[in-house]
């Protein structure tokens, strides 16, 4: 067992990463170990990564220990970027972290910074004189990489700044100078959020925290007033929008709610979100109160303006529309689903339940696949085996058992051949041949036999695809 962690403490009295537990409990016998919990770990800074939202949208996880956070446009907010960063660390102080940071104009210099100074803020004019005298770890190469360096004598990054570059390509690779150039700015390098960004966003930050739901969704309505001059700009409405409700003590919800068709009116957002949280009453733990309330809206779509007759309000097909998005944010989106026709002749492909507000959104004039013959009113969600008798092997079957029960045909049709679908399926697939059943107790069913009778081949299988009325 190796020490892969270790506080300030641990690290004054020489204790290393790597180093074996027994050779650390040697030197400090009351040594504190915790056993290491990646996943924890890994849920920990993600809660930090939500928690950092509060200062751009634009967050990166960072290996197992650091986040990247694009503050362009964001910092004049906070009071300028020295200001945003002591507000940042000094918040995760109280809440009981030791955390490092840096500001500046390339990531990879923010990234050196940050783990070998302490909480600097570094001007374009000083990326030179603060990098030099890093370590050439610092420009996140392999150890590697960083030890055949030492062996020629460039321990430092002043020491690569000042070698020619072209020896350096072909004896280490281009990997090392396209880490050099990123960490003086020469190379961009983008951060990629872990969560989308926001079309459009309103927040309201709070002197007192609020505790109450009818507070909580009161200020929701306004916020969601505040979202329609951006919509009507945009001649869109809302189609999904968040919630994030920021605790004091660092704990972020976020309460998601989609809509039917575009919305713009508060009044029925704010009616969703109260639908939302009558669910999540007890699971929305507000604690000492919620600091930050804010809105976005994740997806648009075009909001195009209707007409009814005039001096008449018809408001059936609106009602329709919010009874659905009442339902579906109080249940889920799977509680009302609708079918939706592909573009495939395979049966379990030809169609699907989708959300309602998926299916609602999708083009009503795709032309479903063609259908040769009539088609059960029920399909089974993956075709069933069963064993089936026939009087002639490529004939129709004369009895067949199914579900433990047993059936005699006194009738069939077919059969229709389809194709397998090759560009999914593989050019190895078997075709199938379909037959309409009907059984001596009046049931009829739709059955297939999947491959041919060619001599050398598998006998072929035979499944229920179906049900007819």
């Amino acid at each position: 067992m190796r020490l892969t962690a270790l506080d300030e403490k641990a690290e004054t009295i020489g204790l290393q990463v790597g180093q074996a537990l027994a050779e650390a409990r040697a030197i400090c016998p009351t040594l504190d170990v915790a056993e290491n919990d990646p996943p924890a770990d890994r849920r920990f800074l993600e809660a930090i990564a939500d928690w950092c939202d509060r200062y751009t949208p634009l967050v990166a996880l960072d290996g197992a220990d650091g986040l990247l956070l694009d503050i362009t446009g964001c910092a004049h907010l906070f009071g300028g970027e020295a200001a945003l960063i002591g507000d940042l660390l000094d918040r995760l102080a109280q809440l009981g972290l030791d955390a490092r940071g840096a500001i500046s104009s390339a990531p990879g210099l923010s990234w050196a910074v940050a783990r070998f100074f302490r909480d600097r803020v570094v001007a374009d004019s000083e990326t030179i004189g603060v990098l030099s005298p890093l370590p050439l770890s610092a420009l996140r190469i392999e150890a590697n990489v960083a030890a055949a360096l030492a062996r020629v004598g460039l321990k430092q990054v002043g020491d690569l700044l000042a070698a020619p570059r072209g020896p350096l390509t072909r004896r280490f690779g281009p990997g090392l100078l396209v880490r050099l150039d990123q960490a003086l700015g020469r190379e961009g390098e983008a951060i990629v959020p872990r969560r989308p960004i926001a079309l459009l966003s309103v927040e309201r930050r709070l002197a007192d925290p609020i505790r109450d739901e009818e507070v909580i969704l009161d200020l929701t309505g306004r916020l969601a007033a505040g979202l329609k001059s951006g919509l009507e700009a945009r001649g869109e409405g809302g189609r999904l929008f968040e919630l994030l409700l920021f605790r004091v003590d660092g704990r972020v919800f976020r309460i998601g709610i989609g809509a039917a068709s575009p919305l713009r009116d508060a009044a029925r957002i704010k009616a969703l979100f109260t639908e939302r949280l009558s669910v999540l009453h007890d699971d929305l733990d507000a604690g000492f109160g919620f600091e930050i309330v804010r809105l976005n809206v994740l997806r648009t779509e075009i909001l195009a303006g209707t007409q009814g007759a005039f001096g008449v309000r018809t408001k059936e097909a609106d009602a329709a529309l919010d009874f659905v998005d009442r339902v579906t944010a109080r249940f889920g989106e799977g509680c009302l689903t609708l079918p939706v026709s592909h573009q495939s002749h395979w049966p379990e492909r030809a169609s699907s339940l989708a959300p309602f507000a998926d299916a609602a959104a999708a083009p009503a004039d795709v032309a479903g696949p063609p259908v040769r013959s009539e088609r059960p009113i029920r399909l089974l969600a993956h075709p069933e085996p069963v064993d089936v008798t026939a009087e002639v092997p490529d004939g129709p079957p004369a009895s067949f058992r199914w579900r433990r029960a047993q059936h005699r045909v006194v009738r069939a049709e077919g059969p229709e051949r389809l194709a397998p679908e090759w560009w999914i399926d593989g050019e190895e697939a078997l075709p199938r041949d379909y037959f309409r059943i009907e059984v001596s107790a009046g049931h009829r069913f739709w059955l297939f036999r999947q491959g041919l009778y060619e001599r050398g081949s598998d006998r072929p299988s035979w499944f229920m695809q179906g049900i007819f009325a």
